[in-house]
């Protein structure tokens, strides 16, 4: 079977999305496709983050940035 995207092999374009899925959690960048279908299933009928606003969100959490822009971490 071929993927209809890439045209590789399934089996290939699963371990590339897994492969990437790992490389990006590795340094800390969330899975967008992951949050959305949790968005879905978990909160149906609620508003879901487009890509954009989900990544600055991330990072804002994740360098402690508030929304005065100001850092809030001590290190």
């Amino acid at each position: 079977m071929v993927c209809t995207i890439c045209n590789l092999p399934s089996e290939l374009g699963r371990l590339g999305y897994r492969l990437s899925q790992t490389a990006r959690l590795m340094i800390g960048v969330p899975d967008y496709q992951t949050y959305a279908a949790h968005r879905q299933t978990t909160h149906p009928g609620e508003p879901v983050m487009s890509e954009a606003e989900f990544f600055r969100e991330r990072q804002d959490a994740r360098f402690g940035v508030g929304t005065s822009g100001r850092v809030f971490r001590c290190c």
